[in-house]
């Protein structure tokens, strides 16, 4: 063994020494860039000195933050979220980066009631709908997505609203083949993005825009993807085109089974919701719950 390697055998030696010593959460903070090597040495020291854990002394020496700390104590108990600037999604996503926020404490709520209404009774797809553009839909989809793929549960976020689609742009897609490629036969299942930071989440943007968005939706061809995607995953959220513009949304929650009604306060007309329940009424489908956005 030459001088050179030697070297690198001790250095790499002394590198594992300080992550054992550093424990679990020293390790994730050098995994993360939070501290440096140099840094464990004078943690641990000051760990050694007066009893504290090592996150505990790591702050007090300030070397790292509080939210570094919820940082890795959310990825030891496989909870992901992101800081500000990662990820390089629309700050819309509540859910990956103000995880402990009063307005996603009301989400986890709603996730809870359709996991007990819905998902719970063997039902994997669910259609997120309002009556007009501009209710907050696809905000809702997105970050309901975050939050199923957080408990665990593979999740599939699919854009339906091929008229104004906006998950490309909430989660930066770059793929911008989509759902209208998938139903024309122009592209496979692989145009699905995996979204960095949530191993359980799939996001699939609605496509090229066609000129027929109602009559590729009616296509056995949108079944059959759903039919297929029931299999690969066990939440699949559809975010639909407002109902009272076209017939798209009709056929996209009738392809589901199943309807999250979302409207915005002070701005939803009861007319507009009631019409939107009739519309939905003559596709069979159930209505799981409803929303009243706030903003």
């Amino acid at each position: 063994m030459s001088s050179q390697d030697k070297n690198l055998s001790l250095l790499n030696s002394s590198v594992s020494r300080d992550q054992e010593r550093a424990g679990k959460i020293g390790r994730l903070l050098l995994q993360l860039g939070k501290i440096s090597f140099e840094d464990t040495d004078k943690i641990l020291r000051v760990q050694q000195e007066t009893g504290m854990l090592f996150g505990d002394a790591a702050l007090k020496l300030g070397l790292i933050t509080q939210a570094d700390i919820s940082q890795v104590l959310a990825l030891q108990f496989s909870y992901p979220y992101l800081q500000t600037g990662q990820g390089n999604y629309s700050e819309e996503l509540v859910a990956a980066y103000q995880p402990f926020s009063k307005q996603v404490e009301a989400l986890r709520a709603l996730r809870s009631q359709l996991m007990m209404r819905w998902f719970n009774e063997r039902n994997k797809s669910l259609a997120i709908v309002s009556s007009s553009g501009g209710e907050g839909v696809s905000y809702l989809a997105a970050n309901l997505a975050v939050m199923f793929s957080q408990l665990g549960e593979r999740t599939l976020l699919v854009d339906a609203n091929m008229r104004a689609p906006r998950q490309h742009k909430i989660f930066n897609l770059i793929q911008s083949r989509g759902l209208s490629d998938i139903i024309a036969g122009r592209a496979g299942i692989d145009v699905v993005s995996k979204v960095p930071y949530f191993e359980d989440l799939s996001v699939l943007g609605a496509g090229t825009p066609p000129p027929n968005p109602q009559e590729l939706l009616n296509r056995l061809r949108f079944s059959h993807f759903l039919n297929y995607t029931k299999s690969k995953y066990d939440v699949i959220l559809v975010d639909a085109a407002p109902a009272n513009n076209s017939a798209d949304a009709q056929v996209t929650v009738a392809r589901c089974g199943g309807a999250l009604l979302v409207s915005r306060l002070n701005h939803t007309r009861l007319s507009d919701i009631t019409e939107m329940r009739n519309q939905i009424a003559v596709t069979g489908a159930t209505v799981v719950g409803a929303v009243i956005n706030d903003y």
